[in-house]
């Protein structure tokens, strides 16, 4: 992941929306509509699950009057400021789109409106459009719109498995993104004044919306968060802060965000404009934030947004190399086989920036980590970590002859294992080659190492068969006891 952030451009009348190509969940355009999905028919019957609701939680206007008011084109330009405004007022109508059937002339009007409106500003027309004195019904509007409270999920959602619901007032929701984005994007918007009515109130609800499981909807939440941090610079740090804290509860309170991909995401370009050298703050953050995320279960989600993070940092500061492999293999996930594949992955651009001397002060945990995942009985790690000696760079400073007396110890007795005899040829082959290269590199070395494996291998033996004398000791006592031993 090289990138973060793409403008979504959109051209309003059907363009390419599309934040990332090919990411699932993406919009199919800015203000497009959705194709409905064809779900295969199950063949068996399936325990059912609590339906999720589909649409956030608003407090529906009551005895709506909605009016048709002129089109702003052809009105004259000395009235348009008013009929504007009168148009933002419309669209803070909110409607019950639960019942599909309930109030359809409001909602397609307010559609049209907001359709309206988004060209009007997309359009130059020689007259200033974002004035000061439009600026509390443009927030408000967009306030009333999107500053919701989100549906919430049920316990036996997992965004791994799960298709996610889909925002069913996602027509009118994608024209307000798409209109506030523009307000926020204009030149004609000065941040000095616009934060008189975009506060930090308003921005830290605005990143509650990360929370929404509507994949379409985060993506626009992101562009627009993005641009507010570089409209806004006084908000800069308290944005960093919200981040974090959002992080926080997801670690150690509720284990469940639809947004953190997208968060980090942002965070990806937010590191990459870091002076150097860093901050405290920054340091702490990368800490207390970013390296305990590596230790939820839904890691797997998130996981290339993260290594991309902490790859800015490592480029950034060479120095935090090491809180960084101290965190990696503290959060290690023993029990999960693919998470490991996708830690060593990242632990790998880590080392590939590793310093001789930093190497020093984590070499043994680092070590015996890897000598685990190359005993891993599960072929897939042992074979990534088999991997790490076509790495160059890695193979100078971490596995060449300068630290081989010191790494060779750890890795002899699972390589060597594999290399007499694997089910898997390719995990058989790679450790062979390992180990033919270390006897070439230093036969003393190598023939020291073979003589410490075969004393241990001895001894696990030996301690094996005491183990097993002793049982049958405890066993026949039992037995004179009178202990039925074949029920136990």
């Amino acid at each position: 992941m090289k990138g973060f952030i793409k403008t979504m451009g959109s051209n309003l009348s059907g363009g390419n929306g599309k934040a990332k190509e090919g990411k699932p969940g993406s919009p199919e355009g800015a203000i497009g509509a959705m194709r409905p999905e064809v779900t295969p028919r199950a063949d068996i019957s399936l325990p059912s699950k609590k339906e999720r609701r589909k649409s956030s939680f608003f407090r529906q206007s009551k005895n709506q009057v909605v009016k048709d008011l002129p089109l702003l084109s052809e009105t004259p330009m000395l009235k348009r400021e008013a009929l504007f405004r009168q148009k933002l007022q419309l669209c803070c109508m909110i409607f019950d789109f639960e019942d599909p059937e309930s109030d359809t002339r409001g909602k397609e009007l307010k559609r049209e409106t907001l359709f309206e409106l988004a060209e009007y500003v997309n359009t130059p027309s020689g007259q200033k459009i974002f004035t000061e004195a439009l600026m509390p019904d443009i927030v408000q509007m967009v306030r009333v719109n999107l500053l919701r409270t989100l549906p919430p999920q049920t316990d036996d959602y997992d965004p791994e498995e799960d298709e996610p619901a889909m925002e069913v007032m996602w027509p009118h929701l994608q024209v307000v993104y798409e209109f506030f984005l523009r307000f926020i994007v204009s030149t004609e918007v000065n941040g000095k004044i616009a934060k008189r009515y975009v506060d930090q109130a308003f921005i830290r609800s605005w990143i509650d919306l990360f929370d929404a499981e509507d994949p379409r909807e985060r993506d626009y939440v992101k562009t627009v968060l993005h641009r507010m941090y570089g409209k806004f610079m006084s908000y800069r740090s308290s944005i960093r802060k919200v981040i974090s804290q959002v992080f926080f509860r997801y670690i150690y309170e509720t284990g469940r965000h639809n947004g953190i991909a997208e968060l980090l995401e942002i965070l990806g370009s937010i590191i990459n404009g870091f002076a150097i050298p860093l901050k405290k703050e920054h340091i702490q953050f990368l800490e207390k934030a970013l390296i305990p995320l590596h230790k939820p279960r839904g890691v797997a989600i998130y996981h290339p947004q993260l290594s991309y993070c902490i790859a800015q940092y490592v480029e950034k500061d060479p120095d935090t190399i090491v809180p960084i492999i101290t965190g990696v293999v503290r959060f290690w996930p023993w029990t999960n086989a693919s998470k490991q594949v996708l830690f060593l992955n990242e632990l790998e651009e880590v080392l590939e920036l590793c310093r001789a001397e930093q190497l020093n002060s984590v070499q043994d945990s680092l070590f015996r980590l890897l000598a685990a995942c190359l005993g891993s009985s599960h072929f897939q790690v042992a074979e990534r970590a088999l991997y790490y000696w076509n790495s160059e760079h890695i193979c100078v400073n971490v596995l060449s002859q300068n630290k081989a007396a010191a790494f060779l110890p750890y890795v002899f007795a699972p390589l060597d294992k594999s290399a007499k005899g694997h089910w898997n040829q390719a995990v058989e082959g790679l450790a062979q080659s390992i180990l033919k290269m270390y006897m070439e590199m230093d036969l003393v070395l190598y023939e020291k190492c073979s003589r410490e494996n075969a004393e241990n291998l001895k001894k696990q033996e030996v301690e094996r068969d005491e183990a097993q004398a002793r049982w049958k000791q405890i066993i026949e006592q039992a037995v004179s006891n009178g202990v039925d031993v074949d029920s136990l």
